[in-house]
């Protein structure tokens, strides 16, 4: 099985997700479209601006946890400032 660890942005409300998935079609629906609480409904419409491919699951899950860092959060922001709004996706 393969899992995605995925960068959302919110354009219209400048915020970003950070999650992972086995799913990310079907996530990122419901992401957008399905729940009617949480925390990413309040905040849509959302866009993937960005994703990492992973083997293992243990491996994602860490990935995301780092990627959620004060660190990689910076990171998300100035590539969304230099790359996104420019190029429409960030590169790693």
């Amino acid at each position: 099985m393969e899992y995605v660890v995925y960068i959302l942005y919110s354009k219209t409300y400048d915020k970003i997700y950070i999650g992972f998935t086995s799913d990310i079609i079907n996530r990122f629906h419901s992401h957008n479209s399905l729940g009617n609480k949480g925390w990413t409904e309040k905040y849509r419409p959302w866009e993937v601006i960005y994703c990492e491919l992973y083997e293992d699951k243990s491996i994602a899950m860490n990935r995301e946890k780092q990627l959620k860092g004060a660190k990689a959060r910076e990171w998300v922001r100035i590539k969304i400032r230099t790359e996104y709004l420019v190029l429409g996706f960030i590169s790693a």
